[in-house]
């Protein structure tokens, strides 16, 4: 290759096109490039092999709508006031627990400034397909005629499918009861159809750069699987000799083996989706001048009253709790000409981040004044070892969850991170950099520690003005 053609494939784009794959509820070791080897995702992995895989890529939640408004504001769920899937879950006196419900938003305020609404007015085109789980609007059961929350009230021109619910309206299979998606072929997986309309979309575009996210309702339940994949993972699992280990987690239980066939075909689906829209830039001629985001919302589902259809080991219990396995993601950006293909960065990074650094990375102006919670990690991305500053990462989840976890808060402040559990007065502390799957509780070992933590922790929800569970008198 002559010197001026490396130097054209080592520049990015002026003003890229960005892609944005949002996965629901998919566990960090649920890809390949993480280690899994019960589920095969060779298209996810080989967009880990063109751009960084981010091993230590956190969501700021452990569950999926909070996590959310902190991916498209750059603003912590605290801030934002969405500290619940929504509408979320209650709680009373009768029912044994400790605290009161605590009343956050049912939706993200129209008030706070998306990432698509500033790139919309930088002159990019805006695509939403799948979950949004951020408001509601005419046909979903909560909306009450007036005030919408949609993602076409948040800055995308398009929105495929994006409403209210966490779960896909009548389930993965058409005839589907979206209304704001129209019906598939009888008998469509909802994954195929939406990426059969992002793909389109692709290949309809021109003139303007775009900005396209595609928000998956897999892997979340129910567990419903792709069809035609299905025989290939039961003889998969059928290799198995003995029955799925089981690992008790505080009053519930956690899966210890990834081996459920029919969730590892909701993985491959997706798996399959991003391969499409690869092929599709690729096809398109634009692979060069478009960036792709890969993260998940929240961990994968593996601790409950029965175990979840995943286990997220090494990494300890899942989605709903703030153990490492409901908080840490698969997190993978491709940005060509900016980084070193098939590069790995261990720095913590944060669902705040991605705001900041898209707009970083497509040439426009800072918004630190909006970004208040985020951090540029472009820098990161050109250069996975580059040397960053410290940081501290919080996160608030006073709320009871299906999973059985009970109200409660982290703080992750270099290796250390300690979880405080409201409902017993626990506190639990671990140094991640010698314990990963938080086994060894430190924090009679290291009080001295576990005291700093806390009081950072309790610093920081002051200052967010964080709202603190309320006991029943």
């Amino acid at each position: 290759m002559s010197a001026l053609l490396l130097l054209a494939a080592l520049t990015p784009a002026a003003k890229p096109n960005v892609v944005f794959f949002l996965v629901d509820d998919l566990g960090w070791a649920d890809v390949g490039v993480n280690g899994s080897a019960f589920h095969e995702t060779p298209n996810i992995d080989r967009l880990a092999a063109g751009g960084v895989n981010f091993t230590q890529a956190y969501a700021a939640c452990p569950v999926c709508s909070p996590t959310r408004a902190s991916i498209l504001t750059g603003r912590h769920p605290v801030r934002v006031d969405v500290t619940d899937w929504i509408p979320g879950a209650t709680r009373s006196k009768k029912q044994g627990a400790r605290f009161h419900h605590v009343a956050d938003r049912d939706n993200l305020a129209l008030e706070e400034v998306t990432t698509a609404e500033l790139l919309r007015d930088a002159g990019y085109d805006t695509f939403f397909a799948g979950k949004w789980h951020l408001g509601s609007g005419p046909g979903d059961p909560r909306h009450d005629g007036g005030q919408t929350f949609l993602p076409t009230d948040q800055g995308f021109r398009v929105n495929v499918g994006g409403g209210e619910r966490g779960s896909p309206y009548g389930g993965y299979y058409a005839p589907w009861t979206n209304p704001r998606l129209p019906e598939g072929g009888q008998g469509e997986y909802l994954t195929t159809h939406l990426t059969d309309r992002t793909v389109e979309y692709i290949e309809a575009s021109g003139g303007k750069p775009f900005f396209a996210y595609l928000c998956f309702y897999n892997v979340h339940t129910p567990i419903q699987p792709y069809k035609p994949r299905l025989p290939h993972y039961e003889a998969k699992a059928g290799k198995f000799t003995t029955e799925t280990p089981v690992i008790e987690e505080h009053d519930a239980v956690s899966r210890g083996r990834q081996d459920n066939p029919e969730y590892a075909t909701m993985v491959e689906a997706v798996d399959t989706a991003v391969g499409r829209v690869l092929d599709a830039l690729d096809a398109k001629g634009i692979a060069e001048e478009t960036h792709v985001y890969f993260f998940s919302d929240n961990g994968g589902l593996c601790t409950s009253r029965r175990i979840g259809p995943t286990s997220n080991l090494p990494l300890r219990s899942g989605k709903g709790w703030l153990y490492e396995g409901g908080v840490r993601e698969p997190c993978i950006v491709r940005a060509p000409g900016v980084g070193e293909p098939g590069a790995t960065c261990e720095e913590v990074v944060f669902s705040t981040d991605f705001a900041p650094t898209i707009l970083s990375l497509c040439g426009l102006t800072a918004r630190p004044d909006l970004h208040l919670d985020g951090r540029d990690i472009s820098g990161l991305i050109a250069d996975p070892r580059k040397d960053v500053a410290a940081r501290t990462v919080y996160w608030h989840y006073p709320h009871y969850h299906g999973s059985t976890w009970t109200p409660g808060a982290a703080v992750r402040d270099g290796d250390w991170k300690l979880i405080e559990f409201y409902e017993t007065d626990a506190v639990e502390l671990y140094n991640l950099a010698a314990d990963p799957g938080e086994q060894h509780d430190l924090s009679k070992l290291e009080p001295g520690k576990r005291d700093q933590l806390r009081g950072e922790l309790a610093s920081w929800q002051r200052e967010m003005g964080a709202k603190m569970p309320e006991p029943f008198e």
